[in-house]
């Protein structure tokens, strides 16, 4: 059955009660991003630093005298020119030093007493002052980013997968109370090697949260209110991102940081009591033939969204009628894996071009956010830049994409994304500052529309049943482009050009590819591989044929030859008709003479002749 068309008027179109569970289903994203975006807090290396003096490799006290602090410090630790203190070396002298002079010849050694740190943004204290990431253990960092994002990616594959399986609902659940608590056990850690692996799994249950939500957001919604609802969840994530320094400066300390944005997800755990907030969606449950589940969740929605008209005839039993007839009366669940992609075309082609995209646009950012960082040092600047421009990244897709179409629209950024980069790359050193900061900015823009813009079209265009696991796969590759800049961080940026050519290569290229794509604007979700497969890349021109010979007569749809609502209405009525009897039809003989009496004459003859 057709979604859009049968179904979803008769239950009360996008009405209040779907207007009520999408508000709720927004507030998971604001809880993803909050954990999302606390990493950068949690490993943000302050901008000064140096070792701590040691007492040991300086020559004797009695040499020294009374020495300003200014003056101990260039005594201990050397000095670079345009960076300041050196962060990682201390003077040693000889131990025989019976005079001392600056032109004493003296060695450099590692820190040996750790090190004294500078305020930093944010937080007072985070893993790198608490642990001393830095200098030798440097490497640590860019590592806690990768198995963070490693989490994420392995979570969008296999919950995704359960997805299919389990349902949105079960999923979000199950993800929600297994990132609460590894949430918490993250407060609680205080080893630099046991705190990796618990974000690496906290990373994995996040994104069943996030992508659960995802899902069923869209599949309560129809074609026209579907972006819309789509970018307000981005501009959940643009406000978590708003308050996470906020957050910081008040929570001064990582652990107590990393409570705060567990406790939304905490709340969370409400919809487990109150399962009207976060229902199944009924669209996959019809999808996989879970028929029974199906019309109770169905009568749910027609009544919380005010289609009771009656108690006999109202539009919910129209809909169940109609679902009789369509399926069997003893049909057993069907449930699909996205291995099944292996046998289609269509599906698996939209799933690897769109993959391809998100990966550009996650990972080609670290090529613009870098230029920022070179144009400012401050940590300030760089974040709530990359915000801004994601929040009107969100509001020039809210306005272009249902004008433009999905695919045009995806086009245009990668073609900015594209270019931005190839100037970049290639006139840096020819460009002033103001320029090299304008080109960035609106790479960073660009790249961000087409990695939100990609995920949304992947949504539309894969189909119901393996919507799950597919858009999975896309966003994990997005999570790969994200842990490609912290291999450039674990190598200390010494392979950033080629890593820029190959993104700025895979941008020009995806111009390309993006044409095959189909469009997916105020159209039906596809419910069945089947229905999957028919999707067609339209023409990028109308043919010269259909504008010089355009039809005289525009052919109609033959009517149907009767009223399905009227037909479905007298079924109801009937069958609770019969029900009323146990005998529904009864053959009444009411007592009547014989025509002929038994000798053949009648009966009025034999009174004449007497």
């Amino acid at each position: 059955m057709e979604f859009e068309t049968k179904i979803y008027p008769q239950i009360g179109g996008y009405g209040r009660y779907n207007r009520i569970i999408t508000l709720f289903s927004w507030f998971p994203n604001f809880a993803v991003s909050l954990n999302l975006f606390s990493d950068v807090f949690f490993t943000l290396v302050p901008e000064s630093y140096h070792c701590k003096p040691d007492l040991a490799l300086l020559p004797p006290s009695s040499l020294l005298g009374n020495l300003s602090r200014q003056a101990y410090l260039n005594l201990s630790i050397p000095w670079l020119k345009g960076s300041g203190f050196s962060h990682c070396e201390l003077y040693k002298y000889p131990l025989n030093t019976s005079n001392y002079t600056e032109s004493e010849p003296r060695d450099v050694v590692p820190c040996t007493r750790g090190w004294e740190y500078g305020k930093p943004a944010g937080l007072h204290n985070n893993l790198v002052t608490e642990w001393d990431l830095v200098c030798a253990d440097h490497w640590k960092i860019p590592l806690q980013h990768i198995c963070f994002m490693t989490g994420w990616t392995l979570g969008y594959i296999l919950l995704g997968t359960i997805c299919d399986w389990l349902g949105r609902r079960c999923v979000l659940l199950l993800s929600v109370v297994l990132s609460g608590l590894l949430g918490i056990m993250s407060c609680l850690s205080n080893s630099p090697s046991a705190f990796p692996f618990l974000r690496l799994c906290q990373g994995s249950t996040l994104a069943g949260v996030f992508l659960s939500s995802y899902i069923a957001r869209l599949e309560w919604c129809d074609p026209p209110h579907r972006l819309m609802v789509s970018m307000v969840s981005g501009f959940f994530a643009v406000f978590a991102e708003l308050l996470l320094p906020g957050f910081a400066v008040l929570c001064r300390d990582w652990p107590v940081l990393q409570a705060v944005a567990t406790l939304p997800l905490l709340l969370l755990l409400s919809y487990w009591c109150c399962a009207s907030v976060f229902p199944e969606s009924p669209r996959w449950l019809i999808a996989t033939s879970q028929i029974p589940q199906a019309k109770k969740c169905l009568q749910s929605f027609s009544a919380r969204n005010g289609m009771c008209v009656s108690d006999e005839l109202y539009p919910a039993e129209t809909l169940l009628s109609e679902i009789d007839e369509v399926f069997p009366e003893h049909i057993q669940p069907e449930y699909h894996h996205v291995v099944e992609l292996r046998h289609t075309r269509v599906i698996w082609k939209n799933c690897l071009i769109l993959g391809f995209t998100l990966f550009i646009g996650t990972g080609i950012q670290y090529c613009f956010t870098r230029n920022l960082h070179i144009y400012s040092p401050h940590f300030y600047f760089s974040y709530f830049l990359r915000v801004l421009t994601g929040a009107l990244a969100c509001i020039f897709l809210c306005v272009s994409v249902d004008r433009f179409g999905r695919r045009g629209m995806l086009l245009l950024a990668a073609i900015v994304t594209g270019l931005s980069s190839l100037l970049l790359l290639a006139l840096t050193q020819y460009l002033r500052g103001g320029l090299v900061l304008v080109l960035s900015v609106v790479g960073l823009l660009s790249s961000q529309a087409l990695a939100m813009l990609s995920v949304f079209f992947g949504s539309e265009v894969m189909p119901t049943v393996v919507r799950g696991g597919t858009l999975g796969l896309i966003m994990a590759a997005g999570c790969v482009g994200m842990a490609a800049s912290s291999l450039m961080e674990l190598q200390n940026n010494g392979g950033y050009f080629l890593h820029h050519v190959i993104f700025a290569s895979f941008a020009v290229l995806s111009v390309l590819c993006i044409m095959l794509l189909p469009e997916s604007k105020y159209k039906p979700l596809p419910d069945s591989l089947k229905d999957g497969e028919r999707q067609r890349r339209p023409p990028l021109f109308l043919s010269r044929i259909s504008r010089d010979n355009p039809p005289l007569l525009r052919t109609q749809p033959h009517s149907a030859e009767y009223n399905r609502d009227n037909y479905s209405r007298l079924v109801t009525a009937t069958k609770k008709m019969l029900t009323k009897d146990a005998l529904p039809y009864k053959i009444s003989i009411s007592p009547q003479a014989p025509l002929l009496a038994s000798n053949g004459t009648a009966p009025d003859a034999n009174n004449d002749s007497s």
